[in-house]
């Protein structure tokens, strides 16, 4: 199972007063790891979207493990733990120097840009599958 990597650093901006990463600010960096993703298995959200199939997120969980903090440089691990034809679930963890800082999911259900229900385009799953991880863990 392939896992998409994303480094980056955290700006003074997205730290609270007391210092730490202001807790929504991780799952809105699972969006760059879900984002990173799709674009290295060759379908960006543009082009997703241009084909007629938005990704709204139906359901997000964050579990934190340790405090990021200004500048520290950190790793994001994205990769699915489901693929249907109704649903995608995406897996982040976010690491700092091998540490977990942060780990959990976000659901997808596929729509039209109308917001009806569609299935998860057929050409999806020969680019996504070789990041599901099978194991079940």
């Amino acid at each position: 199972m392939k896992k998409a990597r994303a480094t980056f650093r955290v700006r003074y901006g997205e730290t609270d007063r007391m210092g730490g990463v202001y807790y929504a600010n991780y799952v809105a960096w699972f969006e760059m790891g879900r984002s990173t993703l799709m674009r290295e298995a060759g379908c960006p959200y543009s082009l997703l979207e241009e084909g007629g199939c938005v990704l709204p997120v139906v359901e997000a969980y964050c579990k934190y493990r340790c405090p990021a903090h200004y500048d520290d440089r950190l790793v994001m691990e994205t990769w699915l733990t489901k693929l249907t034809k109704r649903d995608i679930t995406f897996s982040y963890r976010i690491l700092r120097d091998g540490k977990v800082l942060a780990e959990g999911y976000t659901r997808h259900i596929p729509v039209s840009p109308e917001g009806k229900r569609i299935p998860v385009p057929p050409r999806l799953f020969p680019l996504l599958e070789p990041y599901l991880d099978v194991s079940g863990v």
